[in-house]
């Protein structure tokens, strides 16, 4: 018997074994379309991690830029009284270190300025940039509360003679400050303030070696003026109290007349 009469008397086969057929065809269908669309959920839910990743990493990256701005912001507000003697007359709080609010000031920003790292990328670190921003915050705060006392008491703390002082220790500084001025008045006006301001305030280094650097290049390119002679550079000597003073040439080491 060959195949063909074979398959004439068993043709009835034919109906069940197309439905076991057609299951197995079904089923394996089936499993690809579920392949595929897992494959499609695992591309879904990669896409997704990364784009909360970039999302996460653009969030920290914008709290680290605001955090470093708003340190920098505090630290030019104060610079703009460090170097500037005539607005620390005017608010002499603000370098007072026997007032609580000046020492909590003075305290956070040594705590911000020690926590701020070299590198932005250590801020990636939650702990690291947590500790950070917390120490801005607290020195951008005392800044506030500090400066707005000061700024409301000004010089209300001193007495009548004291607060004379002060006034004519800022119109000296004023003077010394005015490139107007000849460079042997700027430094005579400097010299006088310190006077005015010995036992009062206590100015910072910052503000006495940028007035100091000030007058020390007017003497130094000073142009001479009638009845007058302009120091000779190198002439002008840092005292050890951080004050300006002019050496006077050495007369074994001038000319002689002939």
């Amino acid at each position: 018997m060959n195949f063909w009469q074979w398959a004439g008397s068993y043709w009835w086969l034919v109906f069940p074994l197309s439905g076991v057929v057609g299951g197995w065809i079904g089923g394996v269908a089936k499993y690809n379309e579920k392949r595929r669309q897992d494959k499609i959920e695992m591309l879904r839910l990669k896409s997704a991690g990364k784009a909360a990743a970039v999302e996460q990493k653009q969030t920290r990256d914008s709290q680290i830029d605001r955090a470093l701005a708003a340190h920098d912001e505090v630290n030019r507000r104060w610079f703009d009284y460090e170097i500037d003697i005539a607005t620390l007359i005017d608010f002499p709080m603000m370098i007072d270190m026997r007032e609580p609010l000046t020492v909590d000031f003075h305290r956070a920003k040594r705590v911000a300025d020690s926590l701020r790292p070299t590198s932005r990328e250590e801020l990636h670190d939650p702990a690291v940039f947590t500790e950070y921003r917390d120490a801005v915050r607290d020195y951008e705060v005392a800044f506030d509360i500090a400066e707005r006392e000061a700024k409301r008491r000004r010089r209300t703390g001193f007495s009548d003679s004291e607060r004379e002082s002060l006034e004519r220790a800022r119109k000296l500084v004023s003077i010394a400050a005015d490139s107007a001025a000849t460079p042997a008045e700027r430094q005579a006006a400097y010299r006088k303030a310190r006077s005015e301001l010995d036992g009062l305030i206590v100015l910072p280094d910052a503000a006495m070696a940028e007035i100091e650097r000030r007058i020390a290049g007017a003497i130094e390119s000073g142009i001479p003026t009638a009845g007058s002679q302009a120091p000779s550079a190198g002439s002008v000597a840092l005292g050890r109290n951080g004050a300006t003073d002019l050496k006077s040439p050495n007369p074994e080491s001038a000319p002689k007349e002939p």
